[in-house]
């Protein structure tokens, strides 16, 4: 009994020092990305396009389909969201799979702002220092609307307004419910539910966006069969 107690103390400091030493490792990576081009510089880049849509400037449904899908919890945790992180580790631990990730909005925009798309874990710590970052320097309403600027929406589309453009010919502010939730599901796998893509997982992905919608309150079940008839 004693040996195992002593076993078990010995695993949890080598698991404290490798994940202290993988902190460190992500942060001093972190450091040398924003040498090459500091945090401030890089959001620039985005927000100064031509078509760069503002907060202000997206209708409120889209936005609501948005948080709903990525990141119901986004005004009320910080830029970690630890309680994602837990249900998406027991998820993953249930399932066998390792499909959730449990990151927030803001880490989602650090990875499209600040690093490069490569799924390595230190690249997923840096996202962790550039997410407390960016909530230091901007709003929850400013990285959200980061977010939809900066995410991919397949067929060559970056970013909301060349998203509405091309798919439906129109700017973000005239998306109708049924355009915006379709929208709202492409960015976490645009290979998979760009509408031109496969419209029949883009039609089930723009389904679970609208259950989502109705489960956390941001529209009816009656708007939704609405839909439907239309």
């Amino acid at each position: 009994m004693k040996l195992l107690k002593k076993s078990l103390i010995i695993l949890l400091i080598l698991i404290l020092i490798a994940g202290s030493l993988l902190f460190i490792i992500g942060f001093s990576y972190y450091s040398k990305v924003l040498k090459e081009k500091p945090l401030i510089a890089r959001v620039e880049e985005y927000t100064s396009k031509e078509h760069y849509m503002t907060y202000e400037q997206l209708p409120e449904n889209y936005l609501n389909a948005v948080i709903a899908v990525e990141d119901h919890r986004y005004y009320n945790h910080g830029p970690i969201d630890f309680i994602a992180i837990t249900r998406a580790m027991y998820t993953n631990i249930r399932d066998n799979q390792f499909d959730e990730g449990g990151s927030t909005i803001t880490q989602q925009v650090a990875k499209n702002v600040i690093f490069n798309q490569d799924k390595t874990i230190i690249r997923k710590i840096g996202e962790i220092f550039g997410a407390y970052d960016l909530e230091k320097h901007y709003s929850k309403n400013e990285i959200l609307a980061l977010y939809v600027n900066s995410s991919y929406f397949g067929d060559g589309y970056y970013g909301i307004y060349e998203a509405s453009t091309g798919y439906y010919k129109k700017e973000p502010k005239d998306l109708k419910l049924d355009e915006a939730s379709m929208l709202a599901g492409v960015p976490n796998a645009p290979s998979v539910y760009a509408p031109t893509v496969n419209p029949d997982l883009a039609k089930k992905r723009q389904k679970h966006v609208l259950n989502k919608m109705v489960e956390y309150g941001y529209i009816t079940e009656e708007e939704v069969r609405q839909l439907g008839q239309s």
